[in-house]
């Protein structure tokens, strides 16, 4: 039997979630109540298109029934975090459209000191096994946000997370790619070196690709366009438009590159360089969830979005929470997709 992971613009069943509760993540109260607000306001938006399961920690429920409302699908497990796309398992279909979960190893983002997994390594099968699907075990430390595939056999990686020290020590890149596609369908990967620059920091992926590139379509891909050279990420997201556009598909079309400018910010509060993207949006039965920033370019990334998918409503949620936390949209989300026998 083999497997292959729909595009994300594929028909969903629902999505996954996990609710914000105490850990590193959210320094304190406050910071905790901000990521809860920002993480119910994303659920919201997605309500709008299909089902939300949210998946809590015990005796976390209250918090998240107060702000996702009475009708909420909520269910409780054990949690350390709330990065559902990274801790959740990857969905796929087999040959007769049947659904079936991948749990990747994970292990805190390469063993990061500030991060906790005890529960969260175990997670994937958890919501597999709420979905009644089965399970296939990888021995691959990975994390939902560090692929991206088209659903045509293209898979988009990066050097500093699959074969990463923290991750993968001992793997080479041969081996990592037979993984891969074996567990997602894939037939072709591109690799990118890295990531962008603010998510090497304290709460950083180390370089996960979704806040990078994402497929938009067949043979179509957006980048995160850093258009100032002051930025760090200015000579990064030149690296990544010369390789994409330089790059065919599995099925050997060139790939239509489109650059979508970042926000205007440069630095957060702090002074520190922000990586802002609206790379990191979230595709969902007929609409578009995507990251916005109070940001003059909000409205610039939305029109893209809106050309690239002329039959989806573009939703902007405010994902500076989000980002300051770690990540976006994107990272939150898990979607399953629907099954052709339905």
């Amino acid at each position: 039997m083999s497997y292959r992971m729909p595009p994300e613009w594929a028909p969903h069943e629902r999505t996954w979630m996990a609710w914000p509760g105490p850990n590193p993540t959210f320094r304190d109260d406050a910071e905790l109540a901000a990521a809860r607000t920002a993480w119910a306001s994303v659920a919201h938006a997605v309500r709008r298109f299909e089902p939300v399961t949210m998946v809590h920690g015990p005796g976390q429920g209250a918090s998240a029934r107060e702000l996702l409302g009475p009708d909420a699908d909520l269910v409780e497990r054990e949690l350390d975090d709330a990065w559902m796309r990274d801790i959740g398992p990857t969905f796929v279909l087999d040959d007769e459209g049947r659904p079936a979960a991948v749990d990747w190893v994970f292990n805190g983002w390469g063993g990061q000191d500030w991060a906790r997994w005890e529960h969260d390594s175990k997670i994937a099968r958890r919501v597999a096994d709420l979905a009644g699907v089965p399970v296939l075990s990888s021995a691959l430390v990975n994390e939902g946000g560090a692929i991206h595939v088209d659903g045509e056999g293209t898979v988009l990686l990066t050097d500093t997370v699959q074969l990463g020290a923290g991750r993968n020590p001992g793997w080479s890149r041969e081996q990592v790619e037979a993984e891969v596609h074996a567990r997602l369908g894939t037939s072709k990967a591109i690799w990118l070196p890295h990531g962008l620059a603010g998510d090497y920091g304290t709460y950083g992926t180390q370089g996960h690709v979704d806040i990078v590139a994402a497929f938009a379509g067949p043979g179509r891909v957006v980048v995160h366009s850093q258009r100032d050279p002051a930025h760090p990420d200015h000579a990064r997201s030149r690296t990544y438009l010369e390789i994409l556009r330089g790059e065919t598909d599995a099925r050997g079309r060139p790939l239509e590159v489109v650059e979508v400018p970042a926000p205007t910010v440069l630095k957060d509060a702090e002074g520190d360089w922000v990586d802002y993207s609206y790379i990191n949006h979230y595709l969902c039965n007929g609409g578009v969830v995507l990251c916005a920033f109070d940001d003059p370019n909000d409205e610039v990334a939305a029109g893209i979005f809106r050309r690239l998918f002329p039959g989806r409503e573009v939703v902007p949620v405010d994902a500076r929470t989000i980002f300051a936390s770690g990540g976006g949209i994107h990272c939150i989300t898990q979607q399953q997709p629907k099954s052709r026998e339905q």
